[in-house]
């Protein structure tokens, strides 16, 4: 039985991974622990590199998720990398974002609207469905502000450029967060937004059973 371990996305939790098949996989879900203050990520991924326990896993990481477990490649011996809705390189941050880490501006975004339930959040994520929007307000409210201002700083700011050999990229074609016209080679989930995951289930249930 493959060994997975999945990392989940900015302030997420196991919850938005419900819908997903995970049969015949010993799946274990990291948890998101608190940086310290300016903490490198570099540090930061050795501390979370403690919840594993097993030799040449499978890693899957969803959005800010996918940049934990590319620097957990870099560390450890990694059967397979699987990124959703997430980046490869600083190349695929769009410029916006990255002009921001640079002026510092995204210090200046009022976090407090992040963690809030809005029309303007639900649309950047593609939460549509009724049921996701009210799992979506749990984990909004659940987010701790110190991580999502450490998250988001690291974001802007990544640098990595290095591809692991056994890479695979799973992007929805509508994501507003991370557009894929930024994503290079993926594998395309057709309207997929930025927590596919959800809505689209059972397409990226699919293409993780093709490639594990």
């Amino acid at each position: 039985m493959k060994k997975v371990y999945i990392l989940s996305g900015l302030g997420a939790d196991e919850r938005v991974f419900k819908y997903l098949d995970f049969k015949d996989w010993d799946v274990t879900f990291i948890d998101w622990i608190k940086p310290f203050p300016n903490e490198p990520l570099t540090d930061y991924t050795k501390r979370i590199n403690e919840q594993i326990k097993h030799e040449n896993p499978i890693l899957i990481g969803l959005s800010f998720g996918g940049i934990v477990a590319t620097e957990l490649a870099k560390i450890i011996r990694v059967d397979k990398l699987i990124l959703i809705s997430s980046l490869k390189t600083k190349r695929e941050i769009p410029l916006v974002y990255r002009l921001a880490g640079k002026l510092n501006l995204h210090r200046l975004i009022p976090y407090s609207i992040l963690k809030k339930d809005h029309v303007l959040n639900r649309w950047l994520f593609g939460v549509i469905r009724k049921n996701d929007r009210d799992l979506f307000q749990k984990v909004l409210a659940d987010t701790d502000i110190d991580f999502l201002k450490w998250a988001i700083n690291v974001v802007v700011n990544w640098n990595n450029m290095q591809l692991h050999q056994n890479l695979f990229h799973i992007h929805g074609t509508n994501d507003k967060i991370l557009p894929i016209n930024k994503s290079g080679n993926v594998i395309a989930i057709q309207n997929g937004g930025h927590l596919m995951v959800l809505d689209k289930a059972k397409q990226v249930s699919e293409v993780l059973h093709q490639i594990i």
